[in-house]
């Protein structure tokens, strides 16, 4: 995606800035070397700046050269960030004698402030005054300044809360370059902290936005409703077109000198404008930090084609199958015959035996008769790196799955796992390519157009309905346990495929989404991340993103929720965009249905795997019940801070025709028609099926949720009963006249069937029929909200590219 907003920037000029703080030894830069950067980045300009250096006597001539009656003095150091807070930052009259005094006074004050600081609480010291106290600690602090910054003076338009903006850059680990943007000041943390998500600040990936889809983004903050006089009492202070200027040149120049541009003489590990104020129109930056680094050599890409063998071999070797008891080695055997792969293109690694249950064994690799497609492991971590070695070296299979722990999880085997990576790395740097390895520490893989099963759960613990047909889905997990309780809890889901990665030692959650957002076996892609490779997290986005182009829906769950970077780094960037915001944030910018919890990861799956080919033109909905409590819940549940949907406005023809019914039912007493629509627990099953047949032809209606009130006397909702009118099977029965409405409409329809256990056959018959159902109203309008929300944004994503 490239800016379309246009910049100027001297990328020459301001290498060369990166150049001479590198030769003298920094990977940073001073303000006003900032400034200078600014200056050439083709946004605003800076505010024009005198360096006074620490020692030098500075002429009457040089303290009145800055225009205006004041000037802004500040302190020069490379390890005080935050000025104000240690009376590094003045405003004084541009009186050559004043600021002398002033500077005189902040060479000697600031130190005392930091040093007291620091002395209170030690968390503030920066690594070079660690274990200094006192005299020592002063005097390092007083040796670091290099001077007072001497910089015009330019009044705010405002000084309300809300007219300053802060604007970073920040060089992530797992998602590379990052731009973030939102309220501004000293207080910025606290505005993150205290404003609900989205509203103080945002952020997004360099590589996946450009500077008008960031200001798309902006424009829902409060900093933009600040900034652009839209609240009481404000006037606006900044064009919406400077804006996006300001956002565009940091995009650009955040891909520039980034880790992903291979030709990259230097990478911007954090670059900070905080605050911008504004003056008659122009963005004025206050303050700024920047941190720089040479850029790091990539490692080779690994061969994913051979995924392809993983997921569907045509010869599977097992290694770690016991004789005598039901190890994990023996229960992966049994499951993997299990799903119907041939004992003829299955072995055993077994010495001293020729079968196991008629499967034949080979005593070691060297007597295998042929490369093999998949070789499962299933010995303990301590053999893992010689038989990598040793696999490696033979080149005895194309895919390897690492089934063992103790491969990088503690402390104590992180040397066990490093020396396997290596190995990997250097199969991986040959011209084949070596291997591909899943794992160490995972379940492996479920694989029902492959035929096999390699999870160690015995067939007694999960039961398989081998008689279901799959989804065209495939979940991928991080967690084998969290893959195996969905599977349990909601077997309803049911994917074509279900992949462990474990501690991802070589395939990573971006290699797999890039392999499934090809298939043309699958249309929806699940994932649970935990954390992500260094820039796999990119890598994983731009695979969704193109995933999503192709026609397929993607859905995430991200673990692991708190913020990083707070004491890591220097500057607020890092402790705004934190390490779960950004990967949601990326996640949604690559058009990811993004899950806030695991019920609606199963939710937001069951919708996609059911509703991917239903048409979505918009977010009206239409909320039906036969209890009142129920669709007011409809009603009350579609505000959120999370998504955006609204009830339908009724046609006059639906309207009409279900007043007709209603009259026929003789419910007219009681039934208002209206969305919500309270359709009374008199309606019966006839009644629900032709509301729900009506809205879905309603061209005012996208999606409809249905309460089957399920206790109700005029429901067929038991499927053992000795009384034919509560019998679900009936033909008259609300499963059977649903399932037929939902089966021709192109819009999707939810059902509500809030009951018991004794309910649950018509849950489960309704869920095999493609009709998802929900336990309670507010849960399936909320899954259904956020799902119609993602599904709209993917289309407007489609709808880009193909410009």
């Amino acid at each position: 995606m490239i800016s379309s907003a246009s910049t100027h920037i001297d990328y020459e000029a301001i290498s060369d800035i990166f150049r001479s703080a590198q030769n003298e030894g920094r990977g940073y830069l001073f303000e006003y070397e900032v400034y200078n950067l600014l200056g050439n980045s083709g946004a605003e300009t800076p505010p024009k700046c005198i360096l006074l250096p620490r020692g030098a006597r500075s002429s009457d001539a040089e303290l009145n050269a800055l225009p205006g009656e004041k000037v802004v003095l500040k302190i020069v150091s490379p390890t005080i960030i935050h000025k104000t807070e240690v009376g590094g930052v003045r405003c004084v009259p541009k009186d050559p004698d004043k600021i002398r005094s002033a500077v005189r006074r902040m060479l000697y004050e600031v130190p005392e402030n930091y040093a007291t600081m620091i002395n209170l609480d030690p968390t503030h010291a920066p690594d070079e005054y660690r274990g200094l106290t006192g005299n020592a600690l002063e005097e390092a602090i007083r040796r670091d300044i290099k001077g007072v910054l001497m910089v015009q003076f330019m009044p705010p338009d405002s000084s309300a809360f809300g007219n300053e903006l802060i604007v970073g850059l920040r060089n992530t680990r797992e998602f590379g370059m990052i731009i973030s943007a939102g309220l501004g000041g000293t207080d910025t943390e606290l505005y993150a902290e205290r404003f609900r998500k989205g509203q103080a600040i945002i952020a997004a990936s360099c590589d996946l936005i450009d500077g008008d889809d960031f200001f798309e983004l902006f424009r829902k903050t409060i900093s933009y409703k600040k900034l652009a006089g839209l609240t009481r009492g404000q006037r606006r202070v900044v064009t919406d077109e400077q804006l996006i200027e300001c956002f565009s040149s940091f995009i650009d120049m955040g891909r520039n000198y980034s880790s992903m541009n291979q030709n990259a003489e230097f990478v911007i590990t954090e670059m900070e404008i905080n605050p911008y104020a504004f003056t008659d129109f122009l963005m004025v930056p206050l303050d700024g930090m920047c941190k720089f680094g040479l850029p790091k050599p990539q490692t080779g890409h690994r061969p994913i084609s051979k995924i392809e063998n993983l997921l569907h071999p045509q010869s599977i070797g097992i290694i770690g199958v016991s004789t005598k008891r039901k190890n994990f080695g023996r229960i992966i055997m049994d499951n993997i015959l299990g799903e119907g792969f041939s004992k003829d293109n299955l072995c055993l690694l077994k010495g001293g035996i020729g079968e196991i249950d008629g499967v034949k064994c080979y005593p070691d690799l060297n007597a295998l008769p042929k490369k093999l497609d998949l070789l499962v492991v299933a010995i303990g971590a301590s053999q893992v790196p010689d038989l990598v070695d040793e696999v490696v070296r033979l080149d005895a299979a194309n895919a390897v799955m690492l089934i063992p722990g103790g491969m990088g999880e503690t402390e104590e085997s992180q040397e066990r796992a490093a020396k396997v990576i290596s190995a990997i790395n250097e199969a991986h740097a040959t011209e084949d390519g070596g291997p591909v390895f899943l794992g160490a520490n995972c379940m492996g893989v479920v694989s029902h157009p492959g035929n096999y099963d390699t999870w160690f759960i015995p067939e007694e613990k999960l039961p398989k309905n081998r008689t279901n047909s799959q989804h065209r889905a495939a979940l991928i997990s991080q967690s084998g346990a969290f893959m195996l309780h969905r599977s349990s809890q909601c077997p309803e889901m049911n994917p074509a495929y279900m992949v462990s990665l474990g501690n991802q030692t070589d395939l990573t959650l971006g290699d797999m989404v890039k392999y499934f957002k090809n298939s043309d076996k699958v249309d929806v892609i699940a994932v649970y991340a935990e954390g992500f490779n260094d820039l796999d997290g990119l890598e994983f986005c731009t695979a969704v993103r193109e995933a999503v182009v192709a026609g397929k829906e993607v859905i995430f769950y991200k673990a692991g929720r708190t913020p990083e970077g707070k004491n890591a780094t220097s500057g607020h960037t890092a402790s705004l965009a934190g390490d779960y915001m950004v990967c949601e944030s990326c996640a949604r910018q690559a058009g990811a249905i993004v899950a806030r919890n695991f019920t609606e990861f199963q939710d937001l799956f069951l919708l996609a795997e059911n509703m991917a080919d239903k048409k979505i033109l918009g977010n009206r909905l239409a909320a039906v019940s036969g209890a009142g409590f129920e669709a007011v819940g409809m009603a009350d549940s579609i505000h959120s801070d999370d998504y955006q949907i609204r009830l339908a406005d009724f046609a006059p023809e639906s309207t009409k025709r279900i007043t007709e019914i209603i009259e026929t039912k003789k419910l007219t007493g009681l039934v208002t028609v209206h969305n919500p629509l309270d359709i009374n627990p008199s309606s019966d099953d006839e009644t629900h099926a032709f509301v729900a047949e009506v809205l879905s032809g309603d061209t005012g209606v996208d999606a409809i949720v249905i309460g089957l009130d399920p206790l109700s006397p005029s429901m067929h909702t038991l499927l053992e009963t000795d009384n034919p009118s509560f019998d679900m099977k009936a033909e008259n029965g609300i499963v059977q006249q649903l399932t037929k409405v939902a089966q021709q409409s192109e819009k999707p329809i939810v059902c509500v069937i809030d009951g018991g256990k004794l309910y649950d056959p018509m849950r489960d018959t309704l869920n095999s029929n493609g009709i998802p159902v929900f336990p309670v109203c507010d849960r399936a309008v909320a899954a259904l909200s956020l799902y119609i929300e993602a599904r709209l944004y993917a289309e407007r994503i489609r709808a880009e590219s193909a410009i």
